[in-house]
């Protein structure tokens, strides 16, 4: 139970809050996001900018205003917060080789100032994959610089994910050199890769990482998870002095992956019981 004052003012000292993706949870840019969010027992939800394929921009609602109305009302109406808006098209798509990316960056940028949201989940995904294409690295630093112009200017950060360790992620970012790119991290991708989870995190430092995908790959709940030890992760950001948004993307059981309340349910619950002392 939470203690016994509004919801909303219980949630503001909280170091640490939940979210889930709207993806994930199967209600991509639909308005019934919040609601699940909701019903899951999150704080929050990271929205996605919607699909892409080849067209000239993200297929986003958000950047509808009669759409983003509608979204406003069920925020409200459900009392959760937005905590990141998604480039997810971009885990399918080259980075750094598609056509018009600055359009891509500028719509979502565009979009988090009208919704008020401060942060943007960018991932390098396959077709931007640094350790398997290093010759893509010096078309993404220049990428990075671009979008880390438009996000100064709009005083937001780009959250990136990418499959380097967290050493790579450091040059990274000291190439690209703006306070305003930070790392998107992700449990899964140091479990996945055999990297030591609290190394890594101790490694990026507290100031380098903007929020966390706090989840590894489908087959078991998090509670249930024996390769990730969720109190030496929260005791290892406690002492870095970290504090934000905790994103559930995966950790679905595998034998059960569509049942959405029940999947992202448990794992919300435990990321609280664990994070912010609730059971």
């Amino acid at each position: 139970m939470l203690p016994d004052l509004r919801a909303a003012e219980w949630l503001a000292d909280q170091r640490y809050k939940i979210a889930v993706c709207d993806w994930m949870i199967l209600k991509r840019q639909k308005l019934g996001a919040f609601a699940r969010t909701r019903e899951i027992g999150a704080d929050g939800v990271e929205l996605d900018m919607g699909g892409l394929g080849n067209r000239p921009t993200f297929d986003s609602k958000l950047m509808n205003p009669i759409e983003r109305r509608k979204m406003r009302d069920e925020i409200a109406k459900h009392d959760v917060e937005v905590c990141a808006i998604a480039m997810s098209g971009f885990y399918a798509q080259s980075f750094a080789e598609r056509d018009g990316v600055d359009v891509l960056v500028r719509d979502t940028i565009n979009s988090m100032e009208i919704m008020g949201v401060k942060t943007a989940f960018l991932p390098l995904g396959v077709k931007s994959n640094l350790v398997e294409f290093p010759e893509l690295r010096p078309k993404v630093v220049e990428r990075l610089k671009m979008a880390a112009e438009m996000a100064e200017a709009a005083n937001v950060v780009i959250g990136i994910e990418t499959a380097y360790d967290a050493a790579g992620d450091v040059q990274l970012l000291e190439d690209v050199g703006s306070p305003n790119i930070k790392i998107f991290f992700n449990f899964a991708n140091a479990l996945q890769n055999g990297r030591d989870l609290i190394e890594e995190l101790k490694t990026l430092g507290k100031d380098r990482i903007c929020m966390i995908h706090a989840t590894d790959e489908d087959g078991v709940w998090l509670e249930r998870n024996e390769r990730l030890d969720m109190e030496a992760v929260k005791a290892t950001l406690d002492e870095m002095g970290w504090s934000g948004w905790l994103v559930i993307e995966r950790s679905r059981d595998a034998n059960d992956v569509r049942n959405v309340v029940g999947n992202f349910g448990a794992n919300t619950r435990y990321l609280k019981k664990v994070f912010q002392g609730t059971e």
